[in-house]
This record gives structure tokens, sequence and C-alpha cells, in this order.
């Protein structure tokens, strides 16, 4: 497959950002859009200078693969329909709205032989990125995801709409299955979980404790990782990685590197070094695109596959439960 036909499903705020990305995505060729407010595709399209068809089906007809950015609770539905029709998919997260509708997609999407990505858009910030060098076996980690309140976001808990983003980050730097979940949260403006907490132990002895709220009134988007002999600190907003690290103090790497301080204690006398990791500037979204369209010339796995979402969910999920346990034993 030398050019990949894509559309996209669903043109509101999400899928008009990936209706502009892909026109800037080689190997790709946007071929139109579709979205049930009519007025919506047409300004998209006109923008994009592709057609806006009058139906999902028409445009599954026309295409390789597409983009799903409808509304969470669609999701299931329009993938559904693209995978059955032998299209590859990228889904905006989360995966789905249920548990056994992202079970359906994973088992139908290999059924078919289609890839199936999640957008978990944060496992291509600069950030993250900046630290491919290093080798990261995180013991404790802190996260926060704090933002200022959108009815665009309501009609999911923040869980689903925020926290997954650092729950699937977390799972796969962690790489090891959870064991427990303590989790509180309380809806505020909302119908729904507007600011939650949860803690995670995994079954490797790391900690992570989460935090989400679309009701603060300054934006934040930080984690902290702690391991052995290692700090790492991510701002994800800024795209700024920085780590500080124990080294023995004849380590050749110390050279190149900011000396804070020693540590004489003990046989090993050590060094705490400062570094700030070269960030590559990056589109996260077109550079998401990009390994999508890749995945699918090349026949391999997409980097968050539909096993990824599937897994972001169900601890989601839990999360959610454990929550409503919480406030069925407090009414």
């Amino acid at each position: 497959m030398n050019t990949m036909r894509v559309g996209v499903i669903g043109v509101g705020h999400l899928g008009t950002f990936h209706a502009q990305q892909y026109k800037h995505v080689e190997g790709a060729m946007l071929v139109g859009v579709f979205d049930v407010d009519r007025t919506k595709a047409a300004a998209v399209a006109s923008e994009t200078g592709v057609r806006a068809y009058d139906s999902a089906e028409q445009l599954l007809a026309d295409v390789d693969a597409v983009s799903v950015a409808t509304a969470t609770q669609s999701h299931f539905e329009v993938a559904k329909e693209a995978l059955q029709r032998g299209k590859h998919v990228l889904v905006e997260k989360p995966l789905t709205a249920t548990i056994p509708e992202a079970r359906e997609l994973v088992t139908l999407a290999r059924l078919k032989k289609r890839k199936l990505q999640v957008g978990h858009i944060e496992r291509f910030n600069a950030a993250i990125l900046a630290l491919e060098k290093y080798r990261l076996r995180p013991l404790f980690i802190e996260s926060h995801r704090l933002a200022q309140f959108n009815p665009r976001g309501a009609d999911v808990a923040v869980v689903l709409d925020l926290m997954i983003h650092d729950i699937d980050l977390i799972l796969s730097l962690v790489k090891s299955p959870v064991e427990r979940i303590d989790a509180n949260g309380v809806a505020v403006v909302s119908s729904s979980v507007d600011i939650a907490n949860a803690r995670l132990q995994f079954q490797n002895g790391c900690v992570a404790n989460v935090t989400a709220s679309r009701i603060s009134q300054n934006k934040m988007r930080k984690m902290r990782m702690f391991q052995q002999d290692a700090y790492i600190s991510l701002d994800f907003a800024q795209g700024l990685a920085e780590v500080f690290r124990l080294l023995d103090e004849h380590d050749p790497s110390v050279q190149a590197t900011m000396l804070l301080g020693k540590i004489d204690q003990g046989e090993r006398k050590r060094v705490i070094v400062y570094e700030q990791p070269e960030v590559k500037e990056v589109n996260s979204l077109r550079h998401e695109l990009e390994l999508f369209v890749s995945s699918v010339r090349d026949d391999v796995d997409p980097p968050v596959t539909g096993e990824d979402g599937l897994q972001a969910l169900e601890v989601a999920e839990e999360i959610m439960r454990k929550i409503e346990s919480q406030r069925i034993t407090v009414g």
C-alpha cells in the first residue's frame, strides 16, 4: 500500500484536529469526513479541501482506514462497522464506553486482521519521548491532571475523560498486573464524578497515586516517578522532562551532567546529577497518526494497541466501581 486513503468520522473538537493533521502525514491521503452535524462536517471539509460525506457508510466505502472521534458512547458502533468492512481503525480514547464493547472490538480486529489503535496521545508527548534513552523501572508514581470545567467532556466521568491518560501511561511504564485499587471521587458540577483520586498497587511492588480533576482553577498535567537511584519529573503541558540520578563518582557520564552534590556514606561514593534530556519538537497528534499509518504500511502492531486501550479501560472501570461503592457507603 503506497498511499493509505483515510477518513475521519466525527469532526468535533478532536476530529477536526485529526482531519487537519492527516493532510501533513506522509503516506496518507485524507479522502473525506463525516459528522451527524452536517454544517460542522461541511466546514471542516472546506477547510481541508475534501468531501463531506452524507453518511459514515459512504465514507467507509472510499477509504482504507478511519479515525473515529465521535462521542464516547458511539465509539463501539462506529468502530465495529468500520472493522466489519475491513478498515483499519484509530479510535480516540477511551476505546469504548464499556468493557464488553472494548473486548468485542479487540476480538473483531484480530479476526479481520486489521489494525486497531487507541488515541492515548500522551504516549507521544515530547516529555515522554525524551526519556527513550533511560531504563525506566518506577517504584512510586504520582500524577496530577487538573483542568478547568468544560461541558464538552462532561458526558463521562473524569476518570474516563482525563485520568485514563495517566492510567494508560502508568500501565505502559510499570508493565506489571494491577494487584489492588483504592479510589475516591465526587460529582461537583455535573451528574458524574468531576474529581477523583486512585491508588494503584502493582504485583511488582510499584505504587501509583493518580489524581484527576476537571473543576480546577489552574491547569496541570504533571507526573513524578521515583525508582532505584533516580527521580524523574515530567510536565506534559510544557513537554519538559527533568531527571535526577545517583551515579558512581567515577561513572564517565558524570562529566556531561550538572553535579548537585555527593553522598560519601557507604562503600560506594556516589554523586547526585541533574539532567534535562533533549526534547525534540513534536506535534503529538501528527506523530500518533504517522505511527498509525506506519503500522498499517509495515504490518506491525500500532504503538497503542486495542489490548492496551482495553487494559486502561478495565482499570478505569474498577476505579469507578470503587468510587461508586464509597459513595453508596457515605450515602
